[in-house]
Order: structure tokens, then sequence, then C-alpha cells
């Protein structure tokens, strides 16, 4: 059992259905039945016979059971839920339930209607019951983190949680350390293309940035290295790497299955055991910085550090509300880096002109030998626009969840009881063509300010990050992450695309990810 350090010293698209505002408001109001029954009526009442007809969940359409299970297993559509969204938005309209056994789902892929449910979460709001890793949690007795925590307990949790990774005076002095990590990927992909076969080709890139965004986030949380930029990667930190692919692969397959059967299936097995070597390798490290906290304390050496030896000394989370805390921030900081990185070079190397215009960007604020830092990144809207087009056309988490568990709620003129289970369709609703024109194109430009097409975009047309109190936490995080690491690579190298010509489309393992292996080539910028 881990137990605190003894510290003496001192501490330190534009819907197919109507946006209706007065219906809002009487959600926002309290959301309570009757109320929400009489906005429904007063809109509804049919000019014809005058009988009100309050529309409900069982009179939504959607697929049967057996229509879904065809969908996913003989069409194909497992891997590819994402594109299963628009498939059925063009099917259904914009909302419509699905079924999965006794479990109901009420699926929302229009802007407009995702706003409304996210307008009405109430509280403390819940993306999912996530059963499956809630249970790892009591079947091995680890605490509930940020992720998987609800209710009261999940906002004390985000309170302590928040202010140094989201405040902006705390993400820019995590800059200097995250620059160190990009110093040593760089040379990295130095390494790899002197040591492959043509000099400049980095084969399996997204794998690589994996490693780089692990480092980078244990770098942060835990103020730690790894050696994931070394030539040889240590063996435990890849089996953490592997483990954490392997948990969001066998995640959408243990909760195909009633929880009865889970103790009797190998995926459920597989599953408890990459949660435990997950917990295990931040349990590691936690102890090993209680460790030298404690040994600065003996010698009266002053405690210095950031985040993790801020909420040891701070007294407010037990150690094991912090590892639970830690495993999962470790767990989430990872994907959303490597992945859309990954992205963003594949495009760039996709689209010169693209590349060039980024290039002199930054090459204007930065020039020569300049490191760029988070002021210089505020100077750089075009990088941050080929972020944000990069994760519009492919979100780390193509779609969300929230269950209403404080009222009744309307949404799109239907009103649905507390407990209805939402699925927020994100990938059809930043690929609708009614809100981003020419959706499948990678255009940048239409996040930069000034231009016609920014006015008219749905605020809720991409959402990467979520919404509200239960918005992603390491946000600021990553994306100063992502600024820092793209601005440099380009800086250093031109990319270019795998001369085989291969087209990498994404495909969904719980989190969106390249379907094959990106392979770019890297080449030297002249001085």
């Amino acid at each position: 059992m881990l137990r605190r350090p003894l510290l003496t010293a001192t501490k330190r698209g534009a819907s197919l259905l109507p946006r209706d505002d007065a219906m809002k408001a009487a959600a926002a109001a309290g959301g309570a039945p009757s109320m929400l029954l009489a906005e429904l009526r007063r809109h509804q009442t049919s000019p014809a016979v005058g009988v009100d007809k309050v529309k409900t969940l069982d009179d939504l359409g959607g697929p049967s059971f057996l229509t879904t299970l065809n969908w996913l297993f003989i069409k194909g559509y497992f891997k590819k839920t994402q594109q299963l969204q628009i498939e059925h938005k063009n099917i259904y309209g914009p909302i419509w339930k699905s079924k999965y056994g006794p479990l109901v789902v009420v699926n929302v892929a229009s802007a407009d209607l995702i706003e409304q449910v996210l307008r009405q979460e109430g509280k403390y709001p819940v993306r999912s019951q996530m059963p499956h890793w809630r249970s790892y949690r009591e079947l091995r007795s680890k605490s509930h983190g940020p992720l998987t925590e609800m209710g009261a307990k999940w906002q004390r949790i985000r309170s302590i949680l928040n202010p140094r990774m989201l405040k902006p005076v705390h993400v820019s002095s995590y800059t200097n350390t995250l620059n160190d990590v990009v110093t040593d990927f760089i040379e990295r992909i130095s390494w790899l293309r002197a040591t492959g076969d043509q000099g400049i080709t980095v084969n399996d890139l997204t794998g690589e940035l994996y490693k780089f965004a692990f480092e980078g986030i244990c770098s942060v949380l835990f103020e730690a290295r790894m050696g994931c930029m070394n030539e040889v990667v240590p063996e435990e930190t890849q089996k953490f790497i592997f483990s954490v692919g392997e948990m969001f692969r066998l995640s959408p397959i243990v909760v195909l299955f009633p929880k009865v059967f889970w103790p009797y299936l190998p995926a459920w097995k597989q599953f408890v055991a990459t949660w435990d070597q997950l917990f295990s390798v931040a349990e590691d490290l936690v102890k090993k910085k209680m460790e030298e906290i404690q040994q600065d304390v003996e010698t009266n050496k002053e405690v210095e550090g950031a985040y993790l030896t801020h909420l040891l000394l701070s007294d407010q989370m037990t150690v094991t509300e912090i590892l639970g805390s830690m495993t999962e921030l470790l767990l989430a900081g990872v994907d959303t880096t490597s992945n859309t990185i990954s992205w963003a070079l594949y495009h760039l190397a996709k689209e010169p002109e693209i590349q060039t215009k980024l290039y002199r960007e930054v090459i204007d604020v930065c020039p020569g030998d300049k490191v760029p830092t988070s002021s210089d990144i505020s100077q750089m809207p075009y990088l941050k626009a080929v972020i944000r087009e990069t994760l519009r056309l492919y979100p780390v988490v193509p779609s969300n969840a929230r269950v209403t568990v404080e009222n009744d709620i309307i949404v799109g003129g239907y009103v649905f009881q507390k407990q209805t289970l939402f699925h927020l369709c994100h990938y059809a609703v930043s690929h609708d063509e009614s809100i981003f024109p020419d959706p499948h194109t990678f255009l940048p430009q239409r996040w930069l300010r000034g231009l016609d097409d920014k006015i008219k975009q749905h605020p809720f047309g991409s959402v990467p990050f979520g919404f509200g109190v239960r918005a992603c936490l390491g946000r600021r995080v990553a994306e100063l992450e992502m600024y820092l690491l793209l601005s440099r690579l380009l800086k250093s190298y031109e990319v270019r695309p795998d001369p085989a010509g291969t087209e990498v489309k994404p495909i969904t393992r719980t989190l969106l990810c390249p379907a094959e292996p990106i392979n770019l080539q890297f080449l030297d910028r002249k001085a």
C-alpha cells in the first residue's frame, strides 16, 4: 500500500428540426416534467383537431437490434462506426434510437440537437456509466478518476485537478519540459531515418508519436522521463503502450455482452490484465515521486515539483485517489497527440502548399534557431487552424455520450425521461456539408478569423474536446504539446508522402485511429 510521505517541512449542422429558445429556457429553469410538457403542448397542439400530442422516446424511429447487428457484423461497420453515424443519419434523420438488447440509445447527429443535449446536462454531467471501466476498479478496489467518477465526487476531483491543467499560467510553465521532449523526438526522427532503408523515410509514424506523447505526458504529470526517445525503449514502457492500445481495442468488445457473462469472456480477462498493467506503471511512478519527496524532507531540502508533487503535498486527495486520477489522465493524454499529429503530417505531406504556408508562418515568428514558446504559439493562427481542421476531420473521440441523471429534457421536440442515454455523433456533425462546405477536404483556412465561412459555422459543429464542466481536462496541455511539436518538426523537416502512395483511412477502436501505418518521408530543410 502506498502511503503519503510524512512531511514536516513547509508545504507548499444545421438541424433538420428547429431550435426553440422557449423550450431550452424551460429546461434550463429546472427541467421539471410539468414545465416541459406544458411547453411542448403549447407548440404541438394540432390545429386541425386541437389534440395535444407530446412526442416521446416511443415515437422515435430507428433500427432494430437485429438490424444494428447486421450493420456492425455483416456489413462490416464494427470497426468504422464513425461512418455508420453518417449512414444512419441519412436513413433516419438527425435523431434516432438504437437498441442493443435491453439498452436503448438515443443518437443525436445535428449540431443544434447536440447543443440542446449539452446545455441541459445538469450540475453533474455523466458521459456514460462506463460499466466495464468501473467494474475493473471495483474488482481491484481502485479509486475512480475524472473519467469514471460521477456526481459530487466527480466534481470534487475535477476541482482539485483543474487548476494546474487548465489555467494558462500553469500550462505555459510546462513549455520547457515539453520542448525538451520535442528536441529528443526530432533527434529520434533523425536516427530513424538513418537506420531506415532509404535514409529519409519514417515508418509507422503513429507508433513513434505514441512514444513521444507518452513521454510528454509523463514528463508533465509525473515529472519523470520514461526513456521513450531512446534508441531502445524500456520494456516496461513498451508494455504500457501496448496495454493502452489493447484496453481501447477490448472495450467495445466487452460491452457487447451483459455484465453477467464478463467473468467467462477471454476478452474480459485480457481487459483486466491490461488495466492491471496500466495501474502498475502509474503506481511505480507515484511511489518513486513520494520517495523523492520524503528524501528531500528528511534532508531539509526544498520540495520542488509541478503536477504530481503539488497533488501529493496538498492533502486534498488520498494517495489512492491520486493514483486513480493519474492513471486515467495518463491514459487520456496519449492518443490525442499521437493520432492528431499523425493525421496532420499525413495531410501536410499531401498538400505541399498548405505545408509551405505553415512553415513560413513558423519561421516568421521563430526565425533561425529560435525555439517556439507558448507566447510564440499565440502568434501562429495558421498552426492552430491546421490542428483544429485535423481534429474536425479526425476527432479523437468520434462520438461521446451523456446520461441525463437529474431531470427530463427536451431535444428536437421530444421529451426524454431522466436516465436516458444519448449518443452524440460528433463525427457525422463535423462532416456535415451544411456546416462545413466541402467537408471531406483538408482546409485549415476555414478556421481563420475574418473569413465568411467561419461566421457561418455552428459552435457545436466541431467540439473535439467536449463542452462544459465535463470537457477534456487535459485540453490545454495537449494543444500546447501539439503546437510545439508540429511547429518544430516543420522547422527541421519538409514532409513528403509515402512513395508507395498508400491511402490511409480511419477506423474506430473506441478512439479514431489510422487503419494502416502512416509512412512519411522527412527531408532536411535547407539552411
